[in-house]
């Protein structure tokens, strides 16, 4: 048997190999940006009856009166045609506040150059955090402007009942230390005030999930105005 045909027609058949597997690599590789939502899921609480049998998607944020680290009034309409993050704290937190204002900073500065994103950060202890030291507490983080980021007060039961209406949690709790507890949950909200996505604000690969998830909401919202528009 002739040798040299034998090895020609296996170096064909290994080559005929490698490029069939070489040539099926693209069709099992993943893409991460296939993976990702082109649309963000509306998420919540619904606490009304439905009026429609399908109106079943959660309720709004509700409607709110706060007052900001500048003794401003600010109410669903400070947030019209924008989105914004929002989150709970309180200016004497001696446990997660610290790592959450961290991260929620680093979104901040993300998206500091986009006046459609704002951000609203509740005090849990209003006895507390009055105006003064809201407005130190965010000359502290560097905001210089509150029309940015709110640092906002308002009675226990009116923050609180919003941190439930935003999925978070928030309560006066002697037990533990600075006498309040509550989640470290970043909600993002869009400019229908309805619930797009919450967050871990103590977990660093949960708030960059939001840095990744934010535009698209950003470039659903100018889609919705290109279609108002027209």
């Amino acid at each position: 048997m002739n040798t040299s045909f034998l090895r020609s027609a296996g170096h064909l058949l290994l080559a005929s190999v490698l490029f069939s597997a070489t040539a099926a690599l693209p069709a099992c590789t993943t893409n991460p940006e296939a993976d990702k939502p082109e649309r963000l899921s509306i998420i919540g609480i619904k606490h009304s009856a439905p009026r429609t049998p399908a109106d079943t998607l959660p309720d709004p944020v509700p409607s709110f009166r706060l007052t900001n680290q500048e003794g401003k009034t600010i109410t669903n309409q400070t947030f019209a045609g924008k989105v914004y993050i929002t989150d709970f704290f309180f200016a004497t937190c001696p446990s997660i506040c610290p790592k959450m204002q961290s991260e929620m900073l680093r979104v901040y500065k993300q998206f500091e150059g986009n006046p459609n994103v704002l951000f609203l950060s509740h005090t849990i202890d209003p006895a507390h955090d009055s105006i003064p030291v809201l407005r130190d507490y965010a000359e502290r983080l560097g905001i210089k402007d509150a029309s940015r980021w709110h640092f906002a007060t308002a009675p226990h039961d009116t923050v609180f009942a919003l941190a439930h209406a935003y999925m978070a949690s928030a309560q006066v709790d002697k037990k533990v230390a600075g006498g309040f507890a509550h989640s470290g949950a970043f909600a993002l909200i869009d400019s229908h005030r309805r619930i797009r996505g919450v967050y871990d604000g103590m977990e660093k690969s949960e708030v960059d999930r939001l840095i990744q998830e934010l535009p698209l909401l950003l470039k659903e919202e100018q889609e919705e105005q290109k279609v108002a528009t027209r």
